[in-house]
């Protein structure tokens, strides 16, 4: 209810909104009152969504900022559909980066990792993620975000970490894990084993160098000695261990089989056939290192060739690589280039720019490298999520990400999960030292087990009683944990756990494209493994934010926007409003200017103003409500009684209800925002709080009749703002909800944010009347337009003429004429139909047209009508000279046949504007005649 305190604070109001205070006051009142951490025995249908757990070492970007905006959409949605809502928050450990600011820091002290030891390593880890893991979670808690921050999860949670070690033991039962001595992407700078996901690919500028081999026994009949290859990585050749041709390319066909020399090595390795080789790219030729380049492997694997490492997991060469032992690998490549030169061996040199694998943490260029790691074999889990995405699990929004994610779970290799690593979860597996001289080696024996106490019983019972084992030093890739978040932070492997009960599986993932490989089939794979079930039911793709010059934002552009400094200058509200409007269809990319200079942005600055307009809305609502109070379900309200602007603007209301609903729904986020963007600024704003000026103020000494009619006009707006502020709130959580607690009256116990959305009446809906509204207010502009152009005084007031045939339309502006009269400052409104105006003299007027109405402003005494003449006589020169420019331009056969279509439209639209402006000047140029 509104009382008269409402009023005394409406005078208080700032007349701009002020967001800092009243975001802040709002996000501690949620979070402090438990609003959203929810109950699992409450009633109402149980919908959930765990966030996408961002890195602990992380702070706030633009990324987050959008998906944050979006997230936060849906589920402030789901609940005010009265379902019992878990939105759950959480970070990942980030194994490399956490422990590559643990080095740096170490490094700056003059000690490694190896002179703390591991135990202390891991305290100096806790007490950092202590003290500054914290930070993204209190960054996302300022963008208003409605999680259940009682639920918070850490991906090495105690709970989690046991859900690891579970998951872990599982697969190697079911033989779906396995350790063995595979080529993997390799970090020298970090030391470890990295996953694709932190690979970048960069383009650098290179070499191409080409140099020859000798065959070994001699000249063949057509006298070749050599066989050239290429490569951008010559220090590689030392581990060659053939050189393959395509079996179908005549000019090596007859050298298959014979052997060729490797230089500096002397060693023997043979001319080999196989398909993957490409005839046309090259000489034809292709060196073959398997332990040293993911396509060579699987050559060697198809040819059963020997595997030679040449280089240390430091970057440096070992002995296999001769004389150039010891050097560093960029070294070793000048090394050997100046030893082929001298060789005679080296025949070209050629500039090559092409894409190299860096290390996305350690900074360096991946090394392909044999190495003994812990894998999983995925086709088996990916033939599950295979058969469930025939029966539409999950369903993927846009839906051509679908295919995306069918084409990455066919054909897939087998993931690498360890890591050389000290921070993370480490593998639980316990090698048998006693049984390898207390070393560990690739052939000793392990055990897998849930704790160290298992293990060490399940030795004895195989080795004996004096058998010593000695746990894994590796930990387990991240995504590994990350891909068990939707069900282990809801208590899995407890299946009955009330939260896992409730709220598994989750309902939507909402999650950016770049990670749909690495990140979403990685959790339905473990879903399907542990579960039996999808994660969750739908998985919203949304795109990227890209900066002003529409650039993807990076760290090696420096690009990025820090949402934190716009928040400050516009609030969170006009922030997270901006995004999601700007999102033109789901999974699109959008764009946001930024001026770098000033820390501007035009579009969340036309954000802010929105929130200026609503605020200033409600404060013109709350001094016209004064005390008056109204029922809750608004049964005052008789249609009879209504007037037509006021069954306009309920047909409008009950409209963009029902779409907004569903556009929420299907994930129409953007496209939401800007239907209610539309109708708060346009309709109910611009319109309609116009139109019941007169009718709040109609004067003192009131009649009945006109006590009626401004009771009906004040609960008409205070219904429509009501639930106005209501659909809006998920978009822009803390602005409604402060003013809805200030057009209801209701305490702040009391939430928007736990409310119900409005039910759709209906029975308001005229599709009829709106399109009759619309024409209304079109004839209304254009006849401010008219007042404009003859430079009338806004209190000058004048007759308007309205002639139509348009029955429907005469009827609407008849009705309206009190409406038309208070906003177009007229002092008489006549509608006419053509006929009528038969044999009745002319009046000098300025006229324009709107669809099929005709509208005449009589301004003969009230303006110099020469003046005015000889200004539309300039503009029609104008127009006229712009239509003869371009008529010559589309009349150009080279310009049509040479221009882009693009640039040809445009000019096609152009001479139909300027035609349609020269025809509109010479009728008003006419009707002052």
């Amino acid at each position: 209810m509104v009382n008269q305190g409402l009023r005394q604070a409406v005078d208080s109001l700032p007349k701009t909104y002020d967001p800092g205070g009243t975001e802040s006051r709002w996000q501690k009142l949620w979070e402090s009152s438990g609003a959203f951490h929810p109950d699992p025995n409450d009633s109402g249908e149980p919908f959930s969504l765990v966030i996408p757990p961002p890195n602990v070492t992380g702070s706030l970007h633009m990324g987050h900022a959008f998906n944050t905006a979006l997230i936060d959409t849906i589920v402030r949605f789901q609940r005010l559909q009265g379902k019992n809502v878990l939105c759950l928050p959480g970070t990942d450990h980030a194994s490399i980066a956490v422990q590559t600011i643990l080095e740096k820091q170490f490094k700056e002290e003059g000690i490694n990792r190896d002179d703390l030891g591991r135990e202390e390593f891991l305290q100096r880890a806790w007490a950092w993620k202590s003290e500054s893991g914290g930070r993204i979670a209190a960054q996302l808690r300022r963008l208003g975000y409605s999680v259940d921050w009682q639920r918070e999860r850490f991906t090495m949670d105690e709970r989690l970490s046991k859900a690891v070690v579970e998951a872990f033991v599982r697969l190697h039962q079911q033989g779906l894990i396995y350790r063995g001595e595979y080529l993997v992407n390799w970090c020298p700078a970090s030391g470890s084993a990295v996953s694709d996901l932190e690979v970048e690919m960069k383009e650098v500028d290179g070499y191409l160098w080409h140099f020859q081999y000798p065959l070994t026994n001699g000249s063949s009949d057509d006298e070749t000695t050599h066989l050239e290859v290429a490569t951008t990585r010559p220090e590689t050749m030392l581990g060659d261990v053939a050189v393959a041709v395509n079996p179908s390319d005549n000019r090596y066909r007859h050298l298959v089989g014979r052997t060729l020399t490797l230089p500096f090595v002397g060693r023997e390795i043979p001319v080999i056939a196989d398909d993957h080789v490409d005839k046309d790219f090259g000489t034809g030729c292709v060196k073959v290192t398997p332990a040293h380049d993911p396509n060579d492997f699987a050559i060697g694997q198809r040819h059963n060739l020997p595997q030679i490492t040449v280089m240390n997991k430091d970057g440096t060469m070992n002995s296999s690589a001769g004389q150039f032992e010891g050097l560093d690998r960029f070294k070793a490549r000048e090394a050997v280039v100046n030893g082929l030169k001298e060789l005679s061996l080296l025949t070209k040199i050629e500039p090559y720019r092409h894409s190299v694998p860096f290390s996305d943490r350690g900074k360096v260029p991946v090394e392909p490298l044999l190495s003994t790691q812990w894998f999983v074999r995925m086709e088996p889990m990916a033939d599950r999520c295979r058969a469930h995405l025939v029966k539409g699990e999950p369903q993927f929004f846009p839906t051509r990400w679908e295919k995306v994610y069918r084409d990455w779970l066919t054909g897939i290799r087998d993931w690498c999960i360890s890591r050389q690593l000290w921070w993370g979860h480490r593998i639980p597996a316990w090698f048998v030292v006693s049984e390898t001289d207390s070393i560990v080696t690739d052939h000793t024996p392990y055990i897998v087990a849930l704790s160290e106490e298992e293990a060490l019983l399940q030795a004895r019972e195989k080795f004996g009683d004096d058998v010593a084992i000695e746990q894994d030093a590796d930990v387990l890739d991240t995504w590994f944990s990350s891909g068990l978040w939707p069900f282990s932070t809801l208590g899995w492997p407890d299946e009955d756990d009330s939260d896992f009960n409730c709220w598994y599986p989750t309902n939507t993932l909402v999650t950016g494209f770049d990670i749909i490989f690495f990140w979403v089939a990685r959790m339905t794979m473990m879903a399907g493994a542990f579960t039996g079930q999808m994660p969750f039911k739908d998985v919203y793709i949304h795109g990227l934010v890209r900066d002003e010059q529409n650039r993807k934002m990076s760290k090696s552009l420096g690009n990025g926007i820090d949402p934190l400094v716009l928040i400050d200058r516009y609030g969170t509200d006009a922030l997270r409003f901006a995004l999601v409007k700007e999102v033109a269809g789901a999974g699109q990319d959008i764009r946001l200017d930024y001026d770098r200079k000033t820390d501007t942005s035009v579009t969340v600055e036309a954000a802010r103003n929105f929130a200026n307009k609503l605020w200033n809305a409600t404060r013109f609502a709350l001094i016209n409500l004064g005390t008056t109070t109204f029922d809750e379900t608004f049964e005052e309200l008789n249609f009879s009684d209504l007037q037509l602007s006021d069954k306009w603007i309920l047909s409008r209301l009950a409209r963009i209800n029902s779409e907004t609903s569903k556009k929420f729904t299907s994930y129409a986020l953007g496209e939401a925002a800007k239907g209610l963007y539309e109708f708060s600024w346009n309709d109910f704003c611009d319109w309609y709080l116009e139109l019941i000026k007169r009718r709040l103020n109609p004067g003192d000494s009131l009649t009945q009749s006109q006590l009626k009619d401004r009771r009906i006009a004040q609960q008409v707006m205070f219904k429509v703002l009501r639930e106005l502020l209501v659909m809006l709130h998920p978009l822009m959580p803390h602005l409604t909800e402060e003013l809805w607690h200030g057009i209801t009256g209701f305490p702040d116990q009391k939430m928007l944010a736990l409310n119900l959305w409005p039910a759709c009446q209906e029975g308001f809906l005229d599709e009829e009347l709106e399109s009759s509204f619309s024409a209304l207010f079109a004839s209304i502009k254009l006849v401010r337009n008219l007042r404009a152009e003859a430079g009338l005084k806004p209190g000058q007031n004048v007759p308007v003429r309205f002639v139509t045939t348009n029955s429907k339309l005469a009827d609407i502006l008849h009705k309206a004429k009190a409406d038309i009269q208070s906003l177009t400052r007229a002092n008489k409104v006549e509608v006419f139909h053509p006929d009528e105006l038969l044999g009745k003299p002319s009046i000098k007027a300025l006229a324009g047209v709107s669809g099929d109405l005709e509208v005449l402003l009589p301004i003969e005494g009230l303006v110099d009508l020469d003046g005015l003449r000889k200004r539309l006589e300039k503009d029609l020169i104008k127009a006229q000279k712009e239509i003869t420019s371009l008529s010559k331009r589309l009349d150009n056969p080279s310009f049509i046949n040479k221009a882009p279509e693009a640039i040809i439209l445009d000019c096609k639209s152009k001479l139909i504007a300027a035609k349609s402006q020269a025809d509109l000047v010479i009728k008003r140029i006419a009707g002052l005649s």
